[in-house]
C-alpha cells in the first residue's frame, strides 16, 4: 500500500450490472482497494438513478447492457440531478456508442476486459478530474459511419425494439400513429431496410440506440 494511496480521500462508488457474477466480483475486487469504497449497487439503470441520488456517489460505474435502462440512459439521468463522474463499462462496443456516451456526458470508457487493479487506475483518474477513453474503442468510434437519423427517428427505433405495434409507439411517445409511420418509413429508406425491425437492428449494431 503506498503512502499516496493512503493520503488520498475516500471514492464513493456506485456499481451497476446485471450480471450478478461480474457485480459481486468487481464489488469485493474494488473494494479491497484502500482508496475506494462501494457504497451502493444495482442490477438495472432505473435502480442505479435511484441509488445514485441517494448516496452522491463520487463515481458511478455503469454497465452499458441493463434492463429498464442502459448505461448510457441512466448516466444522463444521473448527471442531470447528481455532481458525479460517470465511467461506463460493456463487453460490446459497438462503433456509436461511444459517441452517445460522450453526447451524455460520460467520463470513462472501458471494456469488461480490464483487470481490476487497471479499472481501479481509471476510477482513481476520473475522480480526479481526467476522462479515459479505451484507445481501440476510440480507434472505432473514429473510423465508424455518422448516423444520418434525426433524434425523433432514434426515439422511435429504440421504442420499437421493446413493443410489438405502431400505436404503442405513438402512445409511448405521446405521437400520432400516422407521425409514427412516417418516421419509420424514413428510417427504412436511409437504413436501406425491408422492415421497422431491420431497421431497428441496424441502428442497434451500429451503436446509434
Amino acid at each position: 500500500m503506498s503512502e499516496t494511496i493512503q493520503q488520498q480521500r475516500t471514492i464513493r462508488l456506485l456499481i451497476a450490472d446485471d450480471e450478478h457474477l461480474i457485480r459481486g466480483a468487481l464489488e469485493a475486487l474494488l473494494g479491497l482497494e484502500p482508496d475506494i469504497e462501494v457504497v451502493a449497487s444495482a442490477d438495472n439503470g432505473v435502480t442505479a438513478v435511484e441509488l445514485a441520488q441517494h448516496t452522491k456517489p463520487d463515481i458511478c460505474l455503469l454497465d452499458l447492457e441493463m434492463p429498464q435502462a442502459d448505461g448510457i440512459e441512466a448516466a444522463a439521468r444521473i448527471l442531470s440531478t447528481v455532481n458525479t463522474r460517470i465511467i461506463i463499462v460493456t463487453r460490446h462496443a459497438r462503433p456509436g456508442v461511444l459517441r452517445r456516451a460522450l453526447e451524455a456526458r460520460v467520463s470513462g470508457f472501458v471494456p469488461k476486459s480490464t483487470p481490476a487493479e487497471e479499472l481501479a487506475v481509471v476510477i482513481r483518474d476520473v475522480a480526479a478530474g481526467k476522462r479515459y477513453i479505451d484507445h481501440e474503442i476510440a480507434a472505432s468510434a473514429l473510423t465508424a459511419a455518422r448516423c444520418p437519423l434525426t433524434d425523433r427517428e432514434l426515439d422511435v427505433l429504440r421504442v420499437s425494439r421493446a413493443t410489438v405495434g405502431v400505436q404503442q409507439i405513438a402512445d409511448q411517445l405521446h405521437l400520432a400513429s400516422g407521425t409514427v409511420r412516417n418516421y419509420l418509413s424514413s428510417t427504412m429508406t436511409k437504413l436501406d431496410a425491408s422492415s421497422r425491425h431491420e431497421a431497428a437492428e441496424k441502428a442497434w449494431q451500429q451503436g446509434w440506440i
